[in-house]
Parts: C-alpha cells; sequence; structure tokens
C-alpha cells in the first residue's frame, strides 16, 4: 500500500491551475497549424495566427490565455492501493485550487447561482473522482470556461432517431452555438449511460489528444464525419468564416438502457486548457 500526502496533491493542484491557465498544450498548438495549412479564409488564417501568438505572449508573460480562466474541473484516478494521509483529499484538492487561483492572479468565476456573489477563491471545484488498479493517482486539471459550457447540452433522444438522429442533433447544436463558444472548437460527445453519465463521458472526451483518433474504428468514422459536416457550416475561426470551425470531435461511448438514448455535447473553445501530472 503507497501513501502519498496531501500536502503533495494540493501543491499539483495549485501548479496544474497555473499552467493551465497558461501553457496551451502543443496537441492544441499543433491542431492550429493543422487548420492553418488547410484554411482557405484569409481572415480565417489571420485569426488562427493570432491564437497562436496569444498563446505564445501567455505562455512566456505567464498570464491567462484569456480573462475567463475558467469554473475548475479536477479528474482524478486513484489507484486502489494508494492510501491518502494528511487529511482530507476533497479538501486539498480544493485548497490547491485557492492557491492557483490566487497566487496565479487568476480571474475568480464562481459565484452563488441566485445571488451571484462571487466565492472569491474559485471554489468549490467540480471533482470527479475514478478508482483504478495500481498504486498511483493521475490527476487531471481542466479549467472550463462559461461561454462554451453555456453552449454545451444534454439531450434524451429516442433509440428510433438512429445514428443519423444523433450527428444532425451535434451539428444543429454548434450550428446554433454559432460564433459563441469562441470557435475553432474541440467538441466532445457522450452517447449512452444515462442522463448525468452522457454528460460526463462527453467531457472527459475532451481530455483526449485534440485529433487523435479513437480506438474502435465505427467512432472514428464518426468523429471524422461530424467535424467534416462541422466544419462545412463556415463559422469559422471566431465566428468570421472558414474552414475551421471545430478542430476535432472526440466520441465515448457506453451501453444504454433499452428505452433511451442520452446525447451530451459539450463544446470546448480553442483555449482548451487541460493540464495533467501522476503523483
Amino acid at each position: 500500500m503507497r501513501e502519498i500526502d496531501v500536502s503533495g496533491v494540493t501543491e499539483c493542484v495549485k501548479r496544474l491551475c497555473m499552467e493551465a491557465n497558461y501553457d496551451l498544450e502543443e496537441d492544441v498548438l499543433e491542431a492550429f497549424d493543422r487548420a492553418i495549412a488547410q484554411e482557405e479564409s484569409p481572415v480565417a488564417i489571420d485569426v488562427l495566427e493570432q491564437l497562436k501568438e496569444n498563446a505564445r505572449i501567455a505562455r512566456e508573460e505567464r498570464i491567462p490565455i484569456c480573462q475567463d480562466t475558467g469554473y475548475t474541473v479536477v479528474f482524478v484516478e486513484l489507484g486502489q492501493d494508494v492510501r491518502v494521509v494528511g487529511g482530507d483529499l476533497n479538501g486539498a484538492i480544493q485548497k490547491g485550487v485557492r492557491q492557483g487561483y490566487g497566487e496565479g492572479y487568476l480571474r475568480k468565476s464562481v459565484c452563488h447561482p441566485f445571488t451571484r456573489v462571487n466565492t472569491g477563491d474559485n471554489t468549490p471545484a467540480i471533482i470527479h473522482l475514478e478508482m483504478v488498479p495500481g498504486e498511483a493517482m493521475r490527476i487531471f486539471v481542466a479549467p472550463k470556461g462559461g461561454g462554451s459550457e453555456n453552449m454545451s447540452r444534454v439531450h434524451m433522444l429516442t433509440p428510433a432517431v438512429g445514428v443519423e438522429g444523433i450527428k444532425s442533433y451535434v451539428v444543429n447544436r454548434v450550428r446554433e452555438a454559432g460564433s459563441n463558444p469562441c470557435p475553432p472548437t474541440i467538441i466532445g460527445v457522450g452517447i449512452g449511460g444515462t442522463f448525468e453519465q452522457a454528460a460526463l463521458i462527453a467531457k472527459k472526451a475532451l481530455l483526449r489528444p485534440v485529433g487523435s483518433r479513437n480506438e474502435d474504428s465505427e467512432l472514428a468514422e464518426l468523429e471524422n464525419d461530424l467535424l467534416a459536416r462541422i466544419n462545412c457550416l463556415g463559422i469559422g475561426p471566431q465566428g468570421l468564416g472558414g474552414r475551421t470551425t471545430a478542430l476535432a470531435v472526440h466520441i465515448n461511448l457506453i451501453p444504454c438502457h433499452i428505452a433511451s438514448l442520452p446525447l451530451a455535447v459539450n463544446i470546448q473553445c480553442h483555449a482548451h486548457r487541460h493540464k495533467g501530472t501522476i503523483l
């Protein structure tokens, strides 16, 4: 049984909160380059180049990529042979978020739903804990901006609509979202499970390297088809037109009830912030 002290968890979460907001991952930057290479619109190319420059400035000057530094979503994969010592795991993660957003001068965006009074430290963070084999702890911090999250949806389709119904709903959701989620976007799609599980697996799909191929060949084909349809909408980077409305479509699928076909679409903006580490 391996022991991990909560102080290390707090320090890790603090660092990941800041790094996620300062350093856009290489998979996103490479996706920008691929988009530039295939774009036909001079305006779209210019916007994509500006997004790359924005990311460079944020990385070098240690300032946020976007003024919306997100609602902190933390995914924890906890090895079943790990014993957390020295305190409460949940409390350690929340402390790390408080410290990261304070010391990193990151905007605090969490407030009471009714009064809109800000909590002042960007907590409580959303924590998704999953028990896995082994004696390690893997932590992903994924700050989620309000603009893209507002454009996300969960819908309980009827089974009769089938795959074509899924395609239609996803493409229409992106069309209706328009420029609001700050495209080019990454589209996380969750198919199956239950109402809440579809939303969770859609968000987890965003953690894959941008544009990576789905391990399931049928889902990989569906991702490619959806991406092609979405990029034919003409919304383009920042809604100014072009072939690059989305950089990738990532799908997760799990079995569902015989009477249901849950579908979740979680849209991520171009500032696709995600950082992970293993303790």
